[in-house]
């Protein structure tokens, strides 16, 4: 079907290639360099379609969005910014957009999010559900990031925040796990009720049931009175299980019926008692490893990975550093508001691999900013780089030359010198490398062939 999709940006070079694109996919594009321009157009012809850039001469995008909805017009948005934050993600749905595009983007990447866009059959409000939250409130345990992976990150809190739906969080350990299921649950419907977090490796083994799910008197030896358990009394709030790696075996199975059937029961009790609660779990351990090693019930897994938001590392987003270390600056007390990191302190930083994520680099910004007592910071301030994965990536890359060498071995056992065995050892290996390392850019194809070092065409033609 030939759509009418308007484009509202300030920048030409945006313009003419999203209208070739559409042009290409057979719709017809027009073009507005600004919103009071869009708005008068759209007044006298609306689109099927509109394409907005967030930052905008004049009038920003948001508050036409706002407008449009606020006039009753629902035609489909996509917001389009460079400047993309979580409160600019979730203001955005909040707004009316039925999806976000993050700068910068291939044409590929526009193409799918328009065609989603343009199928919709409903036109409803999305983002209506959103409780009202100050979209200018900041605070020190905000997630911060400006590179395209983190982008991705906050375009997908945006998009389930308003919904119930179970939601896995992973991650390596100090990438703000913990943030993302604390954004996901301030930006709910549920925002008014407690966010409650849950270690179950800080809990007794022996008494997790009864944690969780409380005990009636007399149900075991020293269950002198009867107590409600942690989900009973989390009714209407969320509850963060911190890693569901550690959920014992004999826990799972009624954590499970909990989520399936929205009731609890004592330990001890026969008589299930209604509570509602949203479950976000987190974990860093390889959970397809967790399954084949029967840790992990199937069932329950896929009852909380209904949707998954992959937290990237610190040292896949480098640019990002920056605005990191700024931020941890400022929750320091310095005795000068100026001090700041060198140049040369700034490109030491984001060398280093950063074992420890985030958290080990706000401990390093601290550290550098005590030694440097209220000076300029240099890399003599930074505290010794721990790359505590070093040992195992040799290791590993060990394992993968002896592995290589098992398959060429068959290989020329089984088949003798065929003339073909490299482009059989490319099409054995390329899709596993691509796979993982686009998983860990949540699919944006440029920031995956800017890790891999090759030109997102040639992804692009590798994928195919």
């Amino acid at each position: 079907m030939r759509a009418n999709v308007l484009i509202v940006d300030d920048e030409e070079s945006i313009c003419w290639g999203l209208s070739r694109l559409l042009e290409s996919e057979g719709h017809e594009a027009s073009v507005a360099s600004s919103a009071e321009e869009a708005l008068a157009r759209i007044a006298k012809s609306p689109p099927d379609l509109i394409v907005m850039d967030v930052r905008l001469p004049g009038m920003d995008g948001l508050a036409a969005m706002r407008q449009l909805r606020a006039q009753g017009d629902e035609v489909p948005i996509v917001v389009i910014t460079a400047f993309g934050n979580l409160e600019t993600a979730v203001g955005a749905m909040k707004a009316g957009a039925i999806d976000y595009l993050p700068k910068p983007f291939d044409l590929e990447q526009a193409a799918t999010v328009i065609r989603r866009a343009l199928s919709r059959s409903a036109r409803g409000k999305p983002g209506a559900e959103f409780a009202s939250q100050p979209l200018g409130n900041r605070s020190d345990e905000e997630l911060l990031g400006q590179s395209a992976v983190m982008q991705e990150v906050f375009k997908r809190i945006a998009l389930v925040a308003p919904t119930d739906v179970s939601v896995l969080v992973t991650g390596e350990s100090g990438t703000g796990k913990e943030l993302v299921a604390r954004a996901i649950h301030r930006h709910s419907s549920r925002s008014s009720k407690p966010f409650i977090p849950v270690n179950l490796a800080s809990l007794s083994p022996l008494l997790v049931e009864s944690e969780l799910f409380g005990h009636v008197r007399g149900a075991y030896t020293g269950a002198d009175t009867s107590r409600v358990g942690l989900l009973e009394l989390a009714d209407g709030a969320t509850v963060f299980f911190d890693e569901m790696g550690d959920i014992p075996p004999s826990v799972q199975v009624k954590l499970l019926r909990v989520l399936e059937q929205h009731e609890v029961t004592p330990v001890g009790d026969t008589r299930p008692r209604p509570c509602n609660f949203r479950m976000i779990a987190a974990t860093n351990r390889d959970l397809m490893q967790c399954l084949q090693e029967g840790t992990l019930r199937r069932d329950l897994y896929f009852r909380l990975a209904s949707y998954e938001i992959s937290l990237p590392p610190l040292r896949q987003r480098p640019e990002d550093i920056p605005l990191l270390t700024e931020r941890f600056l400022q929750t320091v007390n310095l005795p000068s508001d100026k001090t700041a990191f060198t140049k040369t302190a700034m490109e030491e930083m984001q060398r280093r691999p950063w074992p420890g994520n985030v958290r080990e680099l706000r401990n390093a910004v601290e550290h550098a900013a005590i030694l440097a007592r209220g000076l300029a910071i240099g890399p003599e301030h930074l505290p010794e780089s721990r790359d505590l994965d070093a040992r195992p990536q040799q290791d590993i890359a060990s394992e993968l030359r002896t592995a290589v060498r098992n398959w060429a071995t068959a290989k020329l056992a089984a088949e003798g010198a065929s003339g073909s065995m490299y482009e059989q050892f490319l099409q054995e290996a390329e899709p596993a490398l691509f796979d993982r390392v686009l998983e860990s850019t949540l699919q944006n194809r440029a920031a995956a062939a800017e890790i891999l070092g090759i030109h997102r065409a040639t992804l692009r033609k590798k994928m195919q």
